[in-house]
């Protein structure tokens, strides 16, 4: 029988070794619509009973697993990825419903995790180990690659299907189990629903186990439990350091990537009217909630107004409303504090000297007594000590910070303690590289805009966006470690 993928199935269960059963919590939680501000689903408030026995699950799973054949391990990433496929319809919808995500971002989440399960089905086959020689007579070195064992994922609202399935499909992919903690506000889509298509796909019983729950209640339980081998999250600064304290407290690896203040510059020699189409589509996609959008436009005083004048208009052109209308560009905020911080950002940089050019404000919707939806803003005379621009503001905001020359554009895109990703538009594509080999940040782009991702191409940052990497071989390292077998031939010789 198909399984029930929409919003309106029963959710209200976690997810353990291959059991959809009770919390042995009694609360639960409401899932709302950003849209609509209405109840769409109730998932349970999950405990630290229910933890230890979703770690209980995979713990036992994963010994079988690890020693599985390369070819079923590489059978089940790529029927996942088919599942995906299979429902995109019904996913796109469920990602409008609980993530306020327009049609554009719920496509855009089920290629990026259809692509991750693709690229994760090659990681059995590529598990390959090496010989080395010995300084010892008669001996050789081997060198295995192994599974970690459990790997705890700690995933995001923004979104939630593909940033939690960058880490759940290499890592079952490699021969680990997984226990999953999808955020709060997208419990489904961040989670249930993906334990829901890997049932699809033929997962063994106990490799991926979900609970949903606050991370106030359980979070530190998931992080800190004896089991977990490596805690992948995905979040905020503030939070993920503490995260990443736990996690180093119980000696598991930490892969974390982390919050971002992503520079957008444009020289004098840019042409100003693709270096604004970029921008955009980089600051307003998804409502700007996503850790790798635009936060700050640094760009050339001698162009500066020109370019502030074309952003300004196209985005008071852009459809804005409920996630529900597929022309829909710019959505809902997650909910009420997102919205009430990053309009608090516009207010006090306008209140430091910045002119407020449009936006800054909510758009009311239909039948919706509270809005979400911000309008998309654009700020001029901006520095990079206002708020807007300083601190990262997850919404559909746009600082435009001027400059005077190379040397300052770089000096201002440095200045943050984050160093996550970048564009650059400097007229043509060598002084652009030239530029962006300058910068302190993990990825950047020549002629486009920050927000990127591809599953075969290494995903990171540097500084307090995070630690450790996904995506290719850089997620394989951090779910696999390597054991060294020497095998002595002949007798050896000692010296006592």
């Amino acid at each position: 029988m198909a399984p029930d993928i929409s919003i309106d199935a029963d959710w209200n269960s976690i997810f353990l070794d291959g059991e959809w059963v009770p919390s042995e919590g009694e609360e639960e939680l409401a899932v709302e619509d950003p849209s609509t501000r209405e109840e769409v689903a109730r998932v349970p408030a999950g405990v630290e009973t229910d933890v230890d026995a979703a770690y209980e699950a995979a713990a036992e799973a994963q010994e079988e697993w690890a020693e599985a054949p390369p070819a079923e391990r590489e059978r089940v990433a790529q029927e996942y990825a088919q599942v995906l496929q299979e429902y995109e319809e019904e996913i796109v919808e469920m990602l409008a419903r609980e993530a306020g995500g327009s049609r554009i971002m719920g496509e855009t989440s089920v290629q990026l995790a259809t692509d991750q399960a693709v690229e994760a089905s090659t990681f059995p086959r590529r598990m390959k180990g090496e010989q080395a020689d010995s300084n010892v007579p008669g001996k050789e070195n081997l060198v295995r690659v192994e599974p970690e064992g459990v790997v705890t994922v700690i995933s995001p609202w923004n979104f939630p299907l593909n940033l939690s399935g960058r880490a759940v499909a290499p890592a079952i992919a490699a021969g680990n189990a997984v226990v999953l903690k999808p955020a709060t506000n997208t419990p489904i889509t961040g989670g249930l629903l993906i334990a829901r298509l890997y049932e699809e796909a033929g997962l063994p019983d106990g490799l991926l186990n979900v609970v949903t729950g606050r991370g106030s209640d359980i979070g530190d339980r998931v992080v800190e439990h004896p089991e977990s081998d490596v805690v992948a999250f995905t979040g905020s600064t503030p939070v993920g350091r503490g995260v990443a304290a736990s996690a180093g407290e119980n000696l598991s690896v930490a892969a974390m990537e982390l919050g971002g203040n992503n520079g957008h510059i444009v020289t004098a020699d840019a042409d100003v009217e693709e270096a604004v189409d970029s921008a955009v589509f980089g600051s307003f996609v998804h409502q700007g909630q996503v850790c790798i959008s635009i936060n700050r436009h640094i760009v050339h005083e001698d162009v500066y107004d020109e370019y502030v004048e074309r952003l300004t208009e196209r985005a008071e052109s852009l459809p804005v409303g409920s996630a529900h209308d597929p022309e829909t560009v710019v959505g809902p905020i997650i909910d009420e504090s997102q919205r009430d911080e990053m309009l608090g950002y516009v207010e006090e940089t306008v209140e430091a000297g910045a002119t407020l050019e449009t936006g800054g404000e909510t758009v009311g919707t239909e039948g919706v007594e509270d809005s979400l939806v911000v309008a998309p803003t654009v700020l001029s005379d901006v520095t990079n000590d206002m708020s807007a621009a300083c601190f990262e503001h997850f919404g559909p905001i746009a600082p435009v910070i001027p400059f005077s020359d190379v040397d300052e554009a770089v000096e201002i895109h440095d200045d943050t303690e984050y160093g996550l990703s970048g564009s650059v538009h400097a007229g043509d594509v060598g002084t652009g590289m030239e530029i962006a080999e300058r910068l302190d940040t993990g990825m950047v782009h020549v002629d486009d805009q920050p927000v990127n991702d591809e599953a075969h191409v290494p995903f990171g940052g540097t500084n307090a966006s995070g630690v450790g990497g996904y995506n290719t071989t850089e997620i394989l390292d951090e779910v696999t470690e390597k054991k060294w077998i020497s095998l002595q031939h002949e007798p050896r010789e000692y010296p006592f």
